[in-house]
Parts: structure tokens; C-alpha cells; sequence
């Protein structure tokens, strides 16, 4: 049982990290606008992080991500030292991109991680993935973003061409309303998305535990707390990815705050409702970039990106190697 309230503990951890090292999807573009300070910024999206438990328990009925998760491996294959190997690589990934300031996703370090250890746990076969639920995963490094910034290319195409003719001080002042609304839609994507990969993870440990039949019998406190973890990380913030995300890939103006977020809003509603666990933070770059490009394509600092791609294609096999390598470790000591 102490190894579980361990495990319990780290997830929460996790998610808190994720909180403050996602912060920047939802609020670089309304602090780059000056639409708010930066504590106005995180206090609001953390509002709305946490207010997305209430969208999934009721509106959704259900936490599909948090299922997805926790069934990408195998059920008989998942221990409690697989799941602490996990959450320990997916820890150090997450510090270590938050540090350098890579918007890398949290979403898949935690998938990676449990992967990992799970393969190391099966001496190093693959058979223990269930690729029904981790290739979509796979997919969607993809075809987030590129949603995102199609989503994104289209709605701000259609904004511009119906304010052509308005007052451009009147304009810019609505939109910078308008950025509250589209940042805390963004928000509540975020936190039903990202809060229930934790849930999943916590619901996994407890069944290999035998506290509960199956992952759909969780109870309420789990995803309750994973939801408030995520929201107070998000109060802690994110500066040094806000800095990426919000100037160093393209000049954003509160018109193209509005596309992005929404355009990240609506992408992130589509595959929670359909499960598939995405990364808000491809989702968001995906969105900032077709707002970029419909300016001229020289307009995203393609290097930059370059580097965010890599780091995105990179996450899922370090993550799974570190966990592996966490795993060999916890195997000779317990």
C-alpha cells in the first residue's frame, strides 16, 4: 500500500508539473497581446483548467482520455514498478524541456514512460503495447497540429475578410476581449485533456493493486484532484516556453490570438470526444503557425519549428528510454 500512495503522490506531482510547463498553450498569445499580465494570465486559465472536470464528468459523462491511457498497455503487464518507472521518466523529461524552454508535450513523456517500463518489464518485447489505442496516439503527433493550423489559416482568412472595413483601434480593443473568451475555451480543452492522462495512469496503478475491478470504476476524489493538481500548476506558470510560444514563432496580434486559441480549442474538443489523447502543445504551435502563414510564409520562424518538430518526434523514445533505464534501477532494489 506504500508503494501506491508513492505512486499516487508522483502522479500528482506530475500533473502539477504539467500544469506549469503547459501553462504557456493557453495564456502566451493573451500575455504576448498585453491583453493581461502574466499572473492575471495564469489565474485565469488555471480557473478554467480546473472548471474542465465539471465538461467531462457531465457533459462528456465519462473520461475517455483517461481510458485510452490507461489501456495502452496491456492490463496483465501493468505493475505498480512499471507505473513508478513511468511517471519518474516522464518527471525528468518534463524538467529538463520546461528548463531549456522546448514546448515539448507532457502527454506523450507520460505515454513514452509507461511504455518503456512496460517493455523493460516484458524483457524488452513490444507485445505488452496495445497499438489499438497507441497508434491513434502516434497519428495525432501529426495530425494535431496540422489540424490546428488548418482550423487556425481558416478562421483567421474569415475574420480578416469580414473586419476589412472596420476601425482598426474599435477592432483590436474587441478582440482583446474576445482573447479572454478564446483563451479560457483553450483552458478547458487543456485541463479535460491533460488532467485525465494523470487520472488514467492513477486508475491503472489501483487496479494493479486490486483496489478496483476495472479502470471505469475510479473514484470521484481521483479525477477531482488530478483536475485541482493541473490548476494550481498552471497558477505556477511556464516563462521561459510562454517566451517561445508566445514571440519567437511568429508576432502575434489579438485578432490572431483569437484564431489561434479557438482554432487549439476546437481541435482539442474534437478528440476528447473521441478519446484520443493529444498534446495541447502541438495542438497550440499548429494553430500559431497557420495564423503565421496567413500573413506570408515567412512570417513563422521556420527554425524554430525545425526544432519543436524534433523534439516533439524525440519525446515518446527518450521518455520510454529513460523510463526503461528507471525501471532496471527500481527492479534490483525492490
Amino acid at each position: 500500500m506504500t508503494f501506491l500512495v508513492i505512486i499516487i503522490i508522483l502522479a500528482f506531482i506530475f500533473d502539477y508539473i504539467n500544469g506549469f510547463h503547459d501553462a504557456a498553450n493557453s495564456i502566451a498569445t493573451i500575455v504576448s497581446t498585453k491583453v493581461l499580465t502574466p499572473f492575471q494570465a495564469v489565474l485565469w486559465a488555471a480557473v478554467f483548467n480546473f472548471a474542465a472536470f465539471f465538461i467531462s464528468k457531465y457533459v462528456y459523462g465519462e473520461f475517455k482520455v483517461g481510458n485510452t491511457i490507461a489501456k495502452s498497455v496491456f492490463e496483465e503487464f501493468i505493475t505498480l514498478k512499471v507505473i513508478f518507472s513511468g511517471l519518474v521518466a516522464a518527471i525528468l523529461w518534463n524538467l529538463l524541456t520546461w528548463w531549456y524552454g522546448i514546448p515539448s508535450s507532457s502527454s506523450h513523456t507520460l505515454i513514452g514512460g509507461f511504455i518503456g517500463a512496460a517493455v523493460a518489464n516484458a524483457h524488452g518485447s513490444f507485445a505488452v503495447v496495445n497499438f489499438d489505442k497507441v497508434l491513434p496516439i502516434v497519428y495525432f503527433i501529426v495530425l494535431a497540429p496540422f489540424i490546428g493550423m488548418v482550423i487556425a489559416f481558416i478562421i483567421t482568412i474569415l475574420i480578416v475578410n469580414i473586419c476589412k472595413k472596420a476601425n482598426p483601434y474599435r477592432a483590436e480593443n474587441w478582440f482583446k476581449r474576445l482573447q479572454l473568451v478564446s483563451s479560457a475555451a483553450l483552458s478547458l480543452g487543456h485541463g479535460g485533456n491533460d488532467a485525465q492522462k494523470v487520472m488514467g495512469i492513477i486508475a491503472a496503478a489501483m487496479v494493479a493493486h486490486g483496489l478496483i475491478p476495472s479502470i471505469k470504476d475510479v473514484p470521484d476524489w481521483v479525477p477531482f484532484s488530478c483536475f485541482a493538481a493541473i490548476a494550481l500548476g498552471t497558477m505556477s506558470g511556464g516563462w521561459k516556453i510562454v517566451k517561445t510560444m508566445g514571440t519567437r514563432i511568429t508576432k502575434v496580434t489579438p485578432l490572431e490570438g483569437v484564431s489561434a486559441e479557438t482554432a487549439g480549442a476546437i481541435t482539442l474538443y474534437l478528440t476528447e470526444s473521441f478519446g484520443i489523447p493529444v498534446s495541447t502543445t502541438h495542438t497550440i504551435t499548429g494553430s500559431i503557425i497557420g495564423v503565421g502563414a496567413t500573413k506570408r510564409l515567412s512570417a513563422v520562424r521556420w527554425g524554430v519549428t525545425v526544432s519543436l518538430l524534433w523534439a516533439w518526434i524525440l519525446t515518446i523514445p527518450i521518455s520510454g528510454i529513460f523510463a526503461a533505464a528507471v525501471f532496471y534501477v527500481v527492479n534490483i532494489f525492490i
